[in-house]
C-alpha cells in the first residue's frame, strides 16, 4: 500500500450501527489494529462501531473484512453486510449479491435501501461452538448472574453463536439495567473465552421484542444485526415467541425469520452517509 496516498471511504449505517467501509478490490490496503481504532475514535476520528474493508473474492462479489472499534478483527456484522449488499446493488443492478466473509458466504437480497435483507447462516447452539469454558447441556439458560447470589438482578442468559458469541439475558424492564455498566465486566467474563455480545431483551408480544446491545470490542450501540438474529432465535427455542419477529432497538427495527430450514433471515434498512478520503498520516478524514 503506498501509505503517502489518502484513502477513500463511505460512511454507511444500519439503523444506527454505522461503518467506514474501505473498497481495496483494486488497491490493496492493510490497517493495523492502532489504526483502526484512530479511524473509529469518535472524537479524533471519523468514528464507527467497525471499520470494514472490501477485498477481491474468487468465489463471491466480494470478500468483508471486518473490524470492531477496538482494533480487533472479527467474522461477522449483519447490518455491515446489508450496507455492503446495497452498495453492490447500486454498483451492478444486481439484486442478490453473495458477500464472503471469515463466516463464510453470505447471500442477500436488495429491494432498495430500506429493505435490504441478508441470510445469517444457521445458529450454534451447543456450548463448545459458542464458546463458552465449561460444558452446559442446555444453552437456552446457563449458569451466570450479576449481582448477590440469593438476590442476583440478572440471571440465566441465553447463549447462541451466530458468526459470533451472544449472550442474552431475559428483563420485564430494559432500564432497569445500566447495560453501560454490565456490559464490559460481561463482555470478558472467563465463561466467554472469545469474549460476547451482551444483550437485554424485553418480550412485547410473540411478535415483538425490544431490546439493547453491548457490543464485543463496540460497546452500546443503537443497533446490532447479529445481536437482533441471536435475541430472535432463542426467544423461538424458549418458545417466548414464534420463528418471525421484529427486534426493536433504539436505532430501528430489524425483522427476523428463523427458516424451517434453520437459516436466519434478518431485514432492515440501510443509509448512505457520505463519501470521502482518510490521511495515511493522521488516520483522520480530509474530505467529505
Amino acid at each position: 500500500m503506498d501509505n503517502s496516498a489518502n484513502i477513500s471511504f463511505r460512511k454507511m449505517n444500519g439503523l444506527g450501527n454505522d461503518f467506514v467501509i474501505i473498497d481495496a478490490r483494486a488497491r490493496a490496503v492493510t490497517l493495523k489494529s492502532e489504526e483502526v481504532r484512530k479511524v473509529a475514535d469518535r472524537d479524533h476520528g471519523i468514528g464507527c462501531d467497525q471499520l470494514i474493508i472490501l477485498e477481491p473474492s474468487d468465489e463471491a462479489d466480494l470478500f468483508m473484512r471486518i473490524f470492531n472499534a477496538d482494533g480487533a478483527e472479527v467474522d461477522a456484522c449483519g447490518n455491515a453486510t446489508r450496507c455492503v449488499a446495497w452498495m453492490i446493488a447500486e454498483e451492478t443492478g444486481k439484486k442478490n449479491p453473495v458477500i464472503e466473509t471469515n463466516a463464510g458466504y453470505l447471500g442477500t437480497l436488495v429491494k432498495s435501501a430500506d429493505e435490504v435483507s441478508v441470510d445469517m447462516g444457521k445458529p450454534k447452539f451447543d456450548w463448545q461452538d459458542i464458546p463458552l469454558s465449561e460444558q452446559f447441556h442446555d444453552t437456552r439458560g446457563i449458569e451466570l448472574q450479576v449481582g448477590p447470589i440469593d438476590d442476583p438482578v440478572l440471571h440465566t442468559p441465553s447463549v447462541v453463536n451466530v458468526g459470533n458469541p451472544h449472550c442474552i439475558f431475559w428483563v420485564d424492564d430494559l432500564d432497569a439495567h445500566d447495560l453501560g455498566a454490565i456490559g464490559p465486566i460481561l463482555e470478558n467474563h472467563p465463561r466467554f473465552p472469545e469474549g460476547a455480545n451482551i444483550s437485554l431483551a424485553r418480550i412485547v408480544n410473540p411478535e415483538e421484542i425490544d431490546a439493547r446491545v453491548w457490543e464485543r470490542g463496540a460497546g452500546l450501540t443503537r443497533a446490532c444485526g447479529t445481536a437482533a438474529c441471536a435475541i430472535a432465535v432463542c426467544a423461538a427455542r424458549k418458545r417466548l415467541t414464534g420463528r418471525q419477529v421484529r427486534v426493536r432497538l433504539p436505532g430501528g427495527p430489524l425483522d427476523i425469520h428463523w427458516r424451517d430450514d434453520n437459516h436466519i433471515i434478518m431485514t432492515g434498512a440501510t443509509e448512505f452517509e457520505y463519501a470521502g478520503e482518510i490521511d495515511p498520516a493522521s488516520w483522520t478524514a480530509v474530505t467529505a
